[in-house]
């Protein structure tokens, strides 16, 4: 047993501790930006059919339901492979299969390239969805091993803002494709070609901290034990506050309107392609600014109203998101400029989306079960994703693009927002079931907090 005049060590709380604490810190920034990266490079694909859809439509006559099929079909086959990418990565280096699924999988968004026909196109796509299924559960699962409850807006939306900033600024180079002829296929094989970039970056760099590396009782975070299994699953359903978290994704309207931004642009306001293309880069800079600043703003007032402010915020940017889409979508401006500062409100909203509900996820869950969480809520976002696209894909055939996003984004999201407040009551409950949890777990382990 150690005396009170032990030598310092190591291990021992200390000044000598905090420069490899400093760095350790430093180090988990570089991770989140590795992160970022590869899931703005894991949204390449979508980003070419949304951007690049008006001349995609007319090289291969397809109808505007096709980009809702497209869009729809690529998000529905996350509610299968992402659960199951996640149960691979409780079997082997979670390191290794986020760069074979997010990553090197990108060799079937370079095959969709060479599409001859729709129905090659949507095999093709759908075929490189199932990959990029993976990259959100096990991303996220990371990011909570890297930051603790304090910082996890901050983180979060930082990782997001970046990948939003490198999508949009994308968007533009996108469009100056649809002026070559066949632009859509070079669009396809740069988007596979970095995808794949960024696989050997992850295999060479990434570092895994391990399961529960951040919580307070680290060394009794997680058990032995951390295969999926039908019990954790149940376990999972059994969550009030993550499945109302579910429900939430699952009804949201915000993806629409990014999916469909570009073709709304230029079907019913007149805009050419080329010049509809802008909106990206709008979007993409101030979704970037949201993350930041959503992401800072919630983890302040989650510091001052830790039951219940993440709740608050998130309903808030949600009735506000309704707003701002009915004002873009449901009013014919008289120039350019307004639609694009309109949508930059819309933009700003989303953008502090993930740095609320990912947290908010981290805090009801335990640490060795996250990753599969993850994997439940982003199946249902893919879901909601797929169902909200399709929707407005044959609605705004068949009655125009402007009535479809009245009722699959303002009316929908007015519907979301109300639904929040059955979390008020669930995630405070459950977040306390999870620390008591861990705190039993590190008392029998005689682990101390750090």
């Amino acid at each position: 047993m150690p005396s009170e005049a032990a030598p310092p060590s190591a291990h021992q709380p200390g000044v000598a501790r905090l420069p490899a604490e400093h760095e350790g810190k430093r180090r988990n920034w570089r991770q989140v930006t590795l992160l970022g990266g590869l899931i703005s490079a894991d949204n390449g694909e979508s980003s070419v059919v949304s951007v690049l859809f008006p001349a995609l439509r007319a090289a291969l006559g397809l109808p505007l339901a096709a980009l809702g099929l497209l869009v729809g079909v690529g998000k529905l086959v996350g509610v299968v492979f992402g659960p199951l990418w996640v149960a691979v990565a409780q079997r082997y280096p979670r390191k290794t299969v986020l760069a074979v699924c997010a990553g090197l999988w990108g060799v079937w968004t370079i095959a969709a390239g060479f599409a001859q026909n729709y129905t090659q196109l949507l095999v093709l796509f759908t075929i490189a969805a199932i990959g990029v299924a993976g990259s959100g559960p096990l991303v996220n699962g990371l990011l909570a091993d890297l930051f603790d409850d304090r910082t996890r807006g901050r983180a979060t939306g930082y990782m997001y803002g970046l990948s939003a900033l490198a999508t949009g600024l994308s968007g533009p180079l996108l469009g100056l494709l649809s002026a070559v002829e066949d632009g859509w296929r070079y669009g396809f094989f740069l988007a596979g070609g970095i995808q794949v970039l960024f696989g050997v970056l992850i295999l060479l760099f990434l570092r895994d901290p391990g399961v529960g590396a951040s919580e307070e009782h680290a060394g009794a975070a997680a058990p032995t034990e951390r295969a999926l299994t039908w019990s954790q699953a149940r376990r999972l359903l059994r969550n009030r506050s993550l499945l109302l978290i579910c429900v939430q994704r699952l009804t949201t309207g915000q993806f629409v309107v990014l999916s469909f931004g570009v073709t709304f642009l230029v079907d019913v306001r007149g805009f050419g392609n080329a010049e509809a293309s802008y909106l990206t880069v709008v979007f993409a800079v101030t979704y970037f600014a949201g993350t930041l600043l959503g992401g800072l703003a919630t983890d302040a007032i989650h510091r001052r109203n830790p039951r219940t402010g993440r709740v608050a915020a998130m309903q808030f940017t949600v009735f506000a998101y309704a707003l701002g889409a009915w004002a873009v979508t449901q009013v014919a401006w008289s120039s350019h400029g307004a639609y694009l500062a309109l949508f930059a409100v819309l933009a700003f909203l989303q953008g502090c989306t993930p740095g609320i509900n990912r947290p908010l996820v981290m805090s009801v869950t335990l640490p060795e079960a996250r990753s599969a969480a993850f994997a439940l809520m982003l199946s249902a976002e893919a879901a909601g994703w797929a169902l909200t696209t399709v929707l407005v894909g044959y609605i705004g055939d068949a009655f125009g693009l402007e009535a479809a996003f009245l009722w699959v984004v303002v009316v929908l999201m007015l519907v979301n927002g109300a639904l929040l407040s059955l979390l008020y009551r669930a995630c405070p409950r459950d977040a306390s079931a999870v620390h008591a949890e861990l705190a039993l777990r590190a008392a029998a382990a005689g682990v101390g907090g750090k």
